[in-house]
């Protein structure tokens, strides 16, 4: 039988960590690559990760695709996303990785809205170009310089204020970029979908069915997947279906009948259709294309 995908916790070098670590791609990339942990090859975060190229140019793999990446690209890898490394090419940064426990904290006197959209690849994309002019440059270094200060006073607090300045500098570059402003009752409302999502999508694939529980109607719900995503509820569905497909798909261990089961399909054979007509792929097809990449 084929191992499944890796799944990677979060393990600090350091004992006394507090759910934050600064490790150059560097060292990443000179470990040993084993098949239970190969970077290289797709696995599964346990915890959040901001990624900064700081030199060279290449390619990531987020969730089933590979995105271009370059100097003073920040990356977004949200807990429980599947991505992969690229070597091959003169890559240089660092992942700055931190726990949910440490997220949480970071942002706890920020709205539900912010904290929401900040590792929504849904709402934007996982990747953001950091002008050359922006002082976002200037705080990843304060940050790193902390962080590689040893039993400094009160390191966490300080850690947590520096990132989360960080962060929201890139928020600022990144709502500049994208012109995209989201009304906040809208976005609760569309948060509060997903959620619904998350947990009945083995139950539904109906728009009605997560439209009555949010006691609204089913236009309404459209109206604001079509004016924050530019897609149907419809379309977010199945957009949700076919990820939660694909990553287990890539256990390979995983037989496409009974994954057919637990997605909620009645029948393996609609489950089959379901996945080419969102996909151009049959189940199997999909995992031998992965393997060619």
């Amino acid at each position: 039988m084929k191992k499944n995908i890796p799944n990677i916790n979060f393990k600090p070098a350091d004992d006394e960590n507090f759910g934050f670590e600064i490790v150059p791609i560097e060292k990443i990339a000179n470990r040993k690559q084993t098949d239970d942990h190969n970077s290289q090859k797709p696995h599964q975060l346990k915890f959040y990760n901001l990624l900064f190229f700081t030199k060279g140019e290449g390619r990531h793999f987020i969730d089933f695709k590979w995105y271009s990446v370059k100097e003073n690209t920040l990356v977004y890898l949200s807990k429980e996303q599947i991505n992969a490394f690229d070597f091959s090419t003169n890559l240089q940064g660092y992942c700055m990785v931190f726990t949910e426990v440490f997220f949480v904290s970071c942002f706890s006197n920020f709205t539900d809205n912010f904290v929401f959209r900040l590792f929504n690849p849904e709402l934007f994309s996982p990747i953001l170009q950091i002008p050359k002019e922006s002082d976002f440059l200037n705080y990843f270094n304060l940050l790193q310089k902390e962080f590689n200060k040893k039993q400094a006073f009160n390191q966490k607090d300080i850690t947590k204020a520096l990132l989360t300045i960080l962060i929201s500098k890139a928020e600022n570059i990144k709502q500049n970029q994208s012109k995209k402003h989201f009304d906040s009752s809208k976005l609760s409302l569309f948060q509060n979908f997903n959620s619904l999502l998350e947990n009945h999508y083995t139950q539904s694939r109906n728009a009605s069915f997560y439209a009555d529980k949010l006691a609204i109607t089913y236009k309404h719900l459209n109206t604001i997947c079509k004016e924050l995503m530019n897609k149907t509820a419809k379309n977010v569905i199945d957009d949700f279906i076919v990820l939660q497909a694909k990553r287990k798909l890539i256990n390979t261990s995983i037989k496409s009948t009974k994954l057919a089961y637990d997605l909620g399909f009645e029948d393996p054979t609609n489950f089959t259709k379901y996945f080419k007509k969102q996909t151009g792929l049959t189940p199997k097809s999909f995992v031998k294309s992965l393997k060619n990449e």
